[in-house]
């Protein structure tokens, strides 16, 4: 390898090792962006919760109040027609809820100073209005000193007076959970842009790492038609693949494991504005019934429709993530588990994958045929057991309608390899498609069976790692054949 190959493969890795700080670095960015400012908005929220609470608690005082007055007039009513069962106690007992509750609403509305100087006028208007209540009911001609009418109508300036202040407090309702929605609106804006930061970081890793495979596979060729030093030259960049691959490999479980803690953020955050409908439409509600003027239509379907539609949208969006970052993980993990070979019975293997199986497969009624006298090999039990159950759950899964299902499996060896087919009569694969369904996250045909295009990737990849292939033959609604070909005698396995 001459100086300047060197020196541009050096230049190579520290643009690949920058690229990939840079996108860890955003990642990372974007989930202290997110944390933070759910974190503001979550306080504030809190914050305005609590007012709203508080002004709900001073609209109940405000309330007693105007029952207490209402109370007191009963009870002098009933004491000045000698009603049985009401007297001056019970009088007494309404004028001391109804003081208290004044000094309840003085107390809660410190901050209001407009509230504050209505208490005043309400005060001294109550306790003007008790004098004169009680003198009224006194024995002696103190009852005729002042006027009915002239009670009355300080009565009902009392209780007009509780009537205004009552309707601020609405208001001041209606501004603070104005406030509150729009705290909501801002942290689904914020959940936005930092699962669309996410998107754009996780887009960029996948692109740098095939960049960088492509750049890896192409050295590799390089390598071939070199003629001096051949076997050190192989060994000695086989070596620089393994370590890249392995540095992938690790690269891939770090991005696939710091993308879990924002879903897990963003899952439980979710899960707290589903448990905040309720009590919101209950809040809506109430407001319905005793101020339906404050409550229109863009709040209902905001609260009854809107927000948990939102919410649906959200948690099957973070639950297909969790699904694809799993499987990213468990790849990462297949990559780094070591091939133990061992001698197998092929027959036996297969056996046992089909019985895993055995209950789908009754219940569909799909007829599975097992060929006899397989031939043995020696290669990993567990890597060619994840491969047949792929494709034997492939073909149940996606059988032709209206055909009964059958899967044939057979295997022969050939010039010191295995070939390994299974063969259904499902639905069938385009042939422009036959490339497409063994690449990540990809699938082909009609989408109706859950899946993410992740398992005939693995099992291309498992196949590789063992040194063998994977192809199909299909065509539509004709059935699949896939064939497994894999050394007889497993010699080392291939660096992904």
């Amino acid at each position: 390898m001459s100086a300047q190959q060197e020196f541009l493969e050096r230049q190579a890795e520290r643009r690949f090792a920058r690229t990939v700080l840079m996108l860890i670095t955003l990642g990372f960015a974007a989930v202290m962006f997110a944390g933070l400012t759910a974190a503001a908005i979550m306080v504030r929220g809190e914050e305005q919760a609590g007012r709203i609470d508080h002004t709900y608690l001073v609209e109940r005082e405000v309330a007693g109040i105007r029952l207490a007055l209402e109370q007191m007039r009963s009870a002098r009513r009933g004491f000045i027609l000698a009603l049985p069962g009401v007297g001056e106690a019970s009088y007494s007992s309404a004028a001391a809820r109804l003081l208290h509750g004044i000094d309840e609403v003085a107390r809660l509305t410190l901050d209001n100073p407009v509230q504050q100087a209505n208490v005043a006028r309400l005060s001294a208007m109550a306790r003007t209005l008790d004098g004169l209540f009680r003198a009224s009911m006194s024995p002696s001609r103190a009852r005729a000193a002042v006027s009915e009418r002239e009670r009355q109508q300080l009565a009902a300036k009392v209780e007009a007076l509780a009537m205004r202040m009552l309707a601020g407090e609405r208001r001041l309702l209606s501004e603070r959970n104005s406030a509150r929605i729009a705290s909501v609106r801002t942290f689904y804006i914020v959940l936005a842009f930092t699962a669309l930061l996410l998107l754009l970081v996780g887009l960029g890793s996948i692109w740098v790492i095939r960049r960088y495979t492509s750049a890896l596979l192409a050295s590799r060729m390089a390598l071939q038609s070199l003629n001096q030093n051949l076997e050190g030259a192989v060994a000695e960049r086989t070596t620089d693949l393994q370590r890249a691959n392995e540095e992938i490999q690790r690269f891939a479980y770090i991005v696939s494991h710091d993308l879990r803690s924002p879903l897990v953020n963003v899952m439980g955050f979710t899960a707290e504005l589903d448990a905040a409908i309720a009590p919101l439409d209950a809040m809506v509600a109430r407001v319905e019934e005793h101020a339906p003027e404050l409550v229109d239509d863009t709040v209902r379907i905001a609260v009854r429709e809107e927000l948990p539609e939102a919410i649906d949208f959200i948690r099957s969006s973070t639950h297909k993530m969790d699904r694809l970052i799993n499987a990213i993980l468990r790849l990462s993990r297949q990559g780094r588990r070591t091939i133990t070979p061992e001698r197998l019975d092929l027959g036996q293997l297969t056996a046992g994958v089909v019985d895993t199986l055995r209950h789908r497969i009754d219940e569909l009624g799909v007829a599975v045929s097992i060929a006899p006298d397989m031939p043995a090999i020696v290669t990993d039990r567990l890597a060619v057991e994840q491969i047949l159950s792929n494709l034997v759950e492939n073909a149940v899964k996606y059988l032709k309608p209206g055909r009964p299902g059958t899967i044939a499996i057979s295997a022969e060896a050939r010039q010191g390899r295995v070939l390994i087919d299974v063969a259904d009569n499902g639905r069938g694969i385009a042939p422009r498609d036959h490339e497409r369904v063994f690449d990540l996250f990809r699938r082909s045909g009609a989408q109706d069976q859950p899946g993410e295009g992740i398992g005939l990737a693995h099992v291309r990849a498992l196949a590789y790692r063992l040194g063998g292939t994977i192809s199909v033959r299909s065509d539509l609604d004709e059935g699949a054949t896939f064939t497994l070909n894999l050394p007889a005698m497993f010699a080392g396995e291939n660096p992904l």
